[in-house]
């Protein structure tokens, strides 16, 4: 072997490259959600397992969206998604809140304000003296 072919076969020439030194093909963005996000709504989420109304959830970082599914068992349909759609943002808003039939139940800007129609509704009694 000469030092030209010495050379070349220790840069890797005429062997089959390592899958490990090949360019990785670039990946697909992804929506997620924020470390704030993630913070507000586990706040809420929190609350409402202590409560007992809530017992799992799921998330799922797709493409075009973020979602994050609440349910009140395992087994089920998602009882509330909490959607991140970045493409809405400008219009109605990039959060929004889906009950379980698909109805939008509130979208906004402020992902804060629109958590707030899953907030448990204190129900005043009358008490009699």
């Amino acid at each position: 072997m000469s030092e030209a072919d010495d050379s070349a076969f220790q840069r890797g020439a005429g062997t089959n490259p390592s899958p490990l030194s090949q360019p990785a093909l670039p990946s697909k963005p992804v929506v997620a959600f924020n470390r704030k996000e993630l913070d507000t709504i586990l706040r809420l989420y929190g609350r409402m397992v202590a409560d007992g109304e809530w017992r799992d959830y799921a998330m799922d970082l797709l493409k075009d969206r973020a979602v994050f599914s609440v349910f009140r068992r395992t087994s089920e349909m998602p009882l509330y998604r909490i959607e991140k759609d970045p493409k809405l943002a400008r219009r109605q808003g990039a959060y929004s809140v889906v009950g379980a039939g698909g109805m939008i139940l509130k979208r906004g800007h402020d992902l804060s304000q629109v958590l707030r129609v899953l907030e448990k509704k204190k129900h005043l009694r009358v008490v009699d003296a």
